[in-house]
């Protein structure tokens, strides 16, 4: 359809012409009313920020001594998160002279991944920052 048709056809109907991808052989436009299109698009956007901000980076920090009882609360938030579509970082912290002791650390989190390992995927490895031990795991 001729430019001045549809130009005609959008003033008829009180619309705009709306040019949608001007890069395609014939460029490919639509008669819609602008402003309900800009307060569509604006209200996806916001339902997009919404939807990825769901998927925050939760944390959860275990000691090395830690009881099996707390160890099980614990891991039963972890799922929660997990179920939830959250990230969650296990961090286990060493205190004192527990850092010469890193390995009993990594032990701790592949248990900790054992238990979680039908939940979840390893997204990032074991890590030592500093004085904690880093895992990052995502739901399955």
């Amino acid at each position: 359809m001729p430019k001045r048709e549809a130009l005609a056809l959008a003033e008829k109907a009180g619309l705009d012409l709306v040019e949608i991808s001007p890069g395609a052989t014939p460029p490919v436009a639509k008669i819609i009313d602008w402003g309900k299109y800009q307060y569509q698009k604006m209200k996806d956007q916001q339902k997009n920020r919404k939807a990825a901000k769901a998927n925050e980076l939760k944390q959860m920090r275990f000691g090395l001594k830690i009881g099996s009882g707390d160890l099980e609360i614990k891991l039963r938030k972890v799922r929660k998160f997990l179920e939830a579509g959250h990230k969650v970082r296990i961090q286990i912290f060493l205190r004192g002279r527990e850092m010469a002791h890193k390995d009993l650390a990594f032990e701790m989190a592949h248990k900790i991944l054992a238990e979680l390992e039908t939940e979840a995927i390893i997204e990032q490895k074991p890590q030592m920052a500093g004085r904690n031990l880093n895992v990052t795991i995502r739901r399955k």
